[in-house]
């Protein structure tokens, strides 16, 4: 498989997954912590089972799905703004139906994420080289930043070459 072939099949990995907790959400009950895992962990099974990414793929892309949904609900709990705002761009950029995924497995998870937010707060850290969902990082090293208008394996830093990276959001402006 070509560098650029594999970098598609990761990206198309994390949506099917995102796909999957969206639809594991939607039939889950109010116990939010516990089922996100849960829907996570499906999401990542399925992914195996099927054949689309292998147990160590299907991990790391697991591992990136949390860290976004875990991020953008902290936001969202501390800030009480809109996903938009979390966004950091209009959501008519972003393709309709990420969007719609995007923000409706955010909006399951919103308000009993606290343990969640806490954890991601430890973690906080995006790297060269991972995939990360729609949104803004920030260098920092040089405080340049990316927006991600789909999902996307994140470059090195254009202006400096870093190659680490935290969210950017509102109050960071």
């Amino acid at each position: 498989m070509s560098e650029t072939g594999a970098k598609q099949y990761l990206i198309d990995a994390y949506y099917r997954m995102l796909e999957r907790l969206k639809n594991s959400l939607d039939s889950a009950s109010e116990k939010a912590t516990p089922v996100i895992e849960q829907a996570i962990s499906q999401a990542q099974e399925a992914a195996t089972e099927l054949g689309e990414l292998s147990r160590e793929e299907a991990e790391r892309i697991s591992q990136y799905l949390r860290r976004d949904i875990e991020d953008a609900a902290m936001f969202l709990n501390e800030s009480g703004t809109e996903l938009k705002d979390w966004l950091k761009f209009d959501l008519q950029m972003v393709e309709q139906h990420l969007a719609e995924i995007f923000r409706d497995s955010v909006d399951h998870t919103r308000l009993a994420l606290t343990q969640l937010a806490q954890h991601a707060n430890k973690l906080g850290e995006w790297r060269t080289g991972e995939i990360t969902g729609i949104g803004t990082l920030q260098c920092k090293s040089c405080g340049e930043s990316l927006n991600f208008h789909r999902i996307s394996r994140i470059p090195p830093c254009p202006k400096c070459h870093n190659t680490t990276f935290r969210r950017q959001s509102t109050k960071q402006q």
